[in-house]
């Protein structure tokens, strides 16, 4: 049996997909179903329980040992978040709690962490293992300080001999790929984007506040969120890799190069209209991001990333263009 928090979500919906297809195992989802698009989002999959959050601690001690791992997609993923305390019970408590009934209970635990614990990037996007490289980070929110916390716990508990037989943490970066929709303006700018060709024929970006980029020349690692599944479900097939993993691609592209995959994908014209960067978001908006990918690959991870291009057409061709979005 295995159980994924916040599988009604984003990446989490799209891994019960994977392992839905995959079969073998009884699929236990732990969210709350809140929406048209997050029962959408399960809709295909073949689920034998969805848990509710509150429930979920009493569910573990009557299942104890029925469970062979844990994938800890939940959380309260808002960076505009403000309320700190429910952060840390959300964020840091719930999954500390789940850490140690993995321990406990001889199970395996999968959990996403984020690239937000980079912050402004000035540290570099290393997935360095060593606790005092983790303490140099800085967050830029809330949501980020709450993601490193457990990830710092995470390696002081690793160290101490208390981890789970099975364990990896993973930094997605910016993330794309059906099942988003009940998102709103968390979601990817690839369907953003998407929306805005489909009403006005143009794309809107930022221009550049930054002297070394161009308008729309701001640059991201963008991931197709088949590829974070297959990252997923590797480490979960991997007894002795254990860690803290990047999720992207390594290589990082321009939001101008997204906007002509777009167009591209859609048979439309390009046309961009590049627009200031809000002053609220300025002071702090990133110019960079790109995940180094080394150690994932030292793990011996050799499966190829999706290039924006592919992934882009995938996305708009398979799903956003048809009558039936969802994976």
């Amino acid at each position: 049996m295995i159980i994924i928090t916040g599988g009604s979500g984003f990446i989490g919906s799209n891994l019960v997909g994977a392992l839905s297809e995959r079969g073998g195992s009884t699929l236990v989802v732990c969210d709350r179903i809140d929406s048209a698009e997050r029962q959408g989002n399960l809709a295909k999959h073949d689920v034998a329980e969805v848990v509710a959050p509150k429930d979920l601690p009493k569910w573990l001690k009557e299942h104890a040992g029925e469970v062979d791992g844990i994938f800890h997609m939940g959380a309260t993923s808002e960076t505009t978040e403000t309320d700190f305390a429910h952060l840390l019970d959300n964020n840091l408590g719930v999954s500390m709690m789940l850490w140690r009934w993995c321990v406990e209970n001889d199970a395996a635990f999968i959990y996403a962490s984020s690239a937000a614990t980079y912050g402004d990037g000035k540290q570099g996007f290393d997935d360095d293992n060593d606790p005092a490289a983790l303490a140099e980070l800085r967050p830029l929110n809330a949501y980020g300080w709450s993601k490193q916390l457990f990830d710092q716990q995470v390696l002081s508990m690793s160290a101490a001999g208390y981890s789970p037989k099975k364990w990896a943490g993973l930094k997605f970066f910016n993330v794309y790929g059906p099942n988003e929709y009940h998102k709103g303006g968390q979601r990817s700018v690839a369907v953003q984007l998407f929306e805005q060709i489909t009403r006005t024929g143009c794309a809107k970006l930022f221009q550049s506040h930054h002297p070394d980029y161009d308008d729309g020349g701001q640059m991201r690692d963008f991931v197709w969120v088949n590829d974070c599944v297959d990252i997923m479900l590797w480490l979960y097939s991997m007894g002795k890799v254990n860690g803290i993993y990047n999720c992207g691609t390594g290589k990082a592209r321009s939001f101008r190069n997204l906007a002509e995959a777009c167009f591209a994908a859609m048979g439309v014209n390009s046309c961009i209209e590049y627009i200031a960067t809000p002053i609220a978001i300025r002071e702090k908006y990133q110019y960079f991001t790109e995940a180094s990918m080394l150690r994932l690959r030292e793990s011996g991870y050799n499966k190829a990333f999706t290039s924006i291009e592919d992934g882009v057409k995938l996305y708009i061709r398979n799903y956003l263009s048809t009558t039936d979005r969802y994976r």
